[in-house]
């Protein structure tokens, strides 16, 4: 497995308090949950997830916005959390805080609704972040494209240009997803979560980028990033 572990860092800007919060707030919903027993656990998944078909009826609508706090495994929750780690920080210190948390919310409730649209009649919760942390992504991408994303392969680092790693992201999640719609089983992701968040977010970026909230950024490029002289 190839996961992000760093990049290059936006020079001054606001403090990502959100960024930082979220992650704190994951953590500990996730080790609330975990202290649950199993029952307690799917009660809880079913309660603060967004079930397909409670949100196309209008129901349970809020679960729109707890499903994005909420995660089913180990895996998923650090998975999740690395992202959010490494790509949404530059983003919340150019734009400031009250904009990417409007953004943030936002990008998770469009994906979520994506999602939705697409298993009108399932009955199965939908949790975790990746849906806004998608919408983080398809920003990071209009906004950052020549940022350098530091990867982790088993255990050697390399560098990869921001756009070349979330653009082989996004077409995987496309292929992903129109594989899960041809087939009647599902495989436990929601692919379209994923590419509805990251559509959102490039419109964002988008929109961040014609309003000029990246005229005076700066990259400060990571000196573990830097190549060897020879």
């Amino acid at each position: 497995m190839i996961f992000p572990i760093g990049d290059d860092q936006v020079k001054g800007g606001y403090t990502p308090w959100f960024s930082y919060s979220f992650i704190l707030l994951n953590i500990t919903v996730f080790l609330y949950k975990i202290s649950l027993n199993i029952e307690g656990q799917y009660a809880f998944d079913y309660y603060f997830g967004a079930v397909p078909l409670e949100i196309t009826h209008g129901r349970h609508l809020f679960t729109l916005v707890t499903s994005m706090f909420v995660h089913g495994g180990w895996g998923h929750i650090i998975g999740n959390m690395l992202f959010l780690w490494v790509f949404a920080d530059n983003i919340e210190a150019t734009v400031g805080n009250l904009k990417f948390l409007v953004f943030y919310l936002v990008g998770g409730i469009v994906a979520a609704y994506s999602h939705a649209y697409f298993n009108l009649e399932s009955d199965i919760p939908m949790v975790g972040a990746s849906g806004a942390l998608s919408a983080v992504m398809g920003a990071y991408l209009v906004m950052f494209p020549t940022s350098r994303v530091k990867l982790l392969f088993i255990v050697f680092p390399f560098r990869i240009s921001a756009w070349i790693f979330l653009g082989i992201w996004i077409v995987q999640q496309w292929s992903y997803g129109n594989a899960s719609r041809a087939s009647e089983v599902s495989d436990g992701v929601a692919w379209w979560a994923h590419i509805g968040g990251f559509a959102i977010g490039i419109l964002f970026g988008v929109l961040f980028r014609i309003t000029g909230h990246l005229k005076n950024v700066e990259l400060e490029l990571d000196n573990e990033l830097e190549p060897e002289q020879a």
